[in-house]
């Protein structure tokens, strides 16, 4: 009995001193692998990210104010009847470009035609009442000077001769108004442009009372783009000139302006300024100002509603800079620059518009300056980057909205 107990013992303690053994070396294997691991950063840290920067280069840019605008025909005629009738002939397709002096539509002329003749009918009678005092006149002459007939007869003979050669021109005149009106059963086209829908059909009276209107022409080539500006953004783009900060952009008559349309297409014909009004709307503190755009396609339309790009003032020392390299906040503008260490930073730039879908940075960066303009998603937890140029996207691909980039870029601000 005694003999089991010590064997159950000693079988005990060396159970415990293998389990022992195991542990020790188990510690020894641990502390070898976290040694490995806490040593293997050291010996393999990655490389710091690669983001693409511009480098700065200063640059003369013309500085373009985008201002709402309404296109307008630079001539509109009304196509009226001026003579009273049935309109009988529609002589032109609707919607076509049509000449001045060209038949648009014919009313029954036949009334006029009986006038005009009548007129002319009267015009005969009047000169041949005027030959015959005329000749009664040269009778009486000679009788006078041999007293043959008293004098108060000659002068009511000269009287009377005078008197048919002014019924004469007024039938003439009558002559003439009849001719008038005979053509004014003649519609043409008051001038030369494209002509809309007719406002009256074959059959219809017009002209009975008052002129009514048939059709309208209008001019389209070139166009007028009338548009307006605020007196504040006026005022401190003299304000910037005066102080030399901008240079003024040319003489106001040899300002561009490009026309962008309603799908933000830029139209390819430039415009040339025309004037600008010196009077401010009292209600909206705007001014007036009109450009003219050719139109030889036709594309533009009467009416529409356009934006207007115009260049009003030159920046000698600006930066042009992709949309999606500033931060805009109510606090105000910044981009991240990239120092030659690697290290970046938040720095606050002064925006002066938008020059062909980029920034018109002009203050806040200098020659060299790299600026950040893609790889912000990269920057969490980092300090340290690596830059590179950046190279735009292909024509062809989808350009990156400038949002996400921007509120990237916050983010690592």
């Amino acid at each position: 009995m005694c003999a089991q107990k010590r064997s159950g013992f000693l079988l005990t303690l060396l159970m415990a001193s293998v389990l022992a053994v195991a542990a020790v070396a188990g510690l020894s294997g641990c502390g070898a692998k976290s040694g490995e691991a806490a040593s293997a950063p050291a010996g393999n840290a990655p490389p710091p990210p690669s983001v693409g920067v511009i480098t700065v280069t200063p640059q003369s840019v013309g500085l373009a104010s985008e201002l709402p605008g309404r296109l307008e025909a630079t001539r509109i005629a009304q196509v009226r009847a001026r003579a009273a009738g049935i309109l009988q002939k529609r002589l032109f397709r609707e919607g076509s470009d049509v000449k001045a002096g060209q038949l648009l539509f014919q009313i029954d002329a036949a009334p006029y035609r009986a006038q005009l003749q009548s007129a002319q009918a009267a015009q005969a009678r009047a000169e041949a009442n005027r030959e015959q005092a005329g000749a009664q006149a040269e009778r009486y002459k000679p009788l006078l000077e041999a007293n043959a007939i008293s004098k108060q007869d000659y002068v009511n003979a000269v009287a009377s001769f005078k008197q048919a050669d002014a019924d004469v021109a007024s039938a003439r005149a009558a002559v003439t108004t009849a001719q008038i009106n005979l053509g004014y059963a003649a519609v043409v086209a008051p001038i030369s442009g494209r002509i809309g829908r007719a406002l009256v059909t074959e059959g219809a009276l017009v002209g009975q009372g008052e002129a009514t209107q048939l059709a309208v022409v209008q001019q389209i080539d070139p166009m007028y783009v009338n548009f307006t500006q605020s007196t504040t953004e006026v005022l401190r783009l003299r304000k910037a000139i005066d102080a030399g900060k901008l240079q003024r952009s040319g003489a106001a008559a040899a300002t561009t302006v490009q026309v962008v349309l309603e799908d933000g297409s830029v139209y390819d014909a430039p415009g040339k300024l025309l004037f600008s009004d010196l009077t401010v709307d009292a209600t909206s503190g705007q001014i007036t100002l009109r450009a003219e755009v050719p139109n030889p396609g036709g594309l533009l339309l009467p009416g529409t509603y356009v934006r207007v790009r115009l260049q009003q003032a030159q920046a000698s020392n600006a930066v042009l800079l992709p949309q999606q390299a500033v931060t805009r906040s109510p606090l105000g503008d910044s981009v991240l620059v990239v120092a030659p260490d690697g290290t970046f930073g938040p720095r606050s730039v002064k925006i002066g518009g938008v020059q062909a879908g980029q920034w018109v940075v002009l203050d806040g960066l200098k020659a060299g300056d790299q600026v950040m303009i893609d790889g912000f998603q990269k920057l969490r937890g980092l300090t340290v980057v690596k830059p590179v140029p950046w190279q735009p996207a292909a024509s062809g691909a989808a350009s990156p909205p400038p949002a996400p980039a921007a509120s990237s870029a916050s983010a690592a601000n």
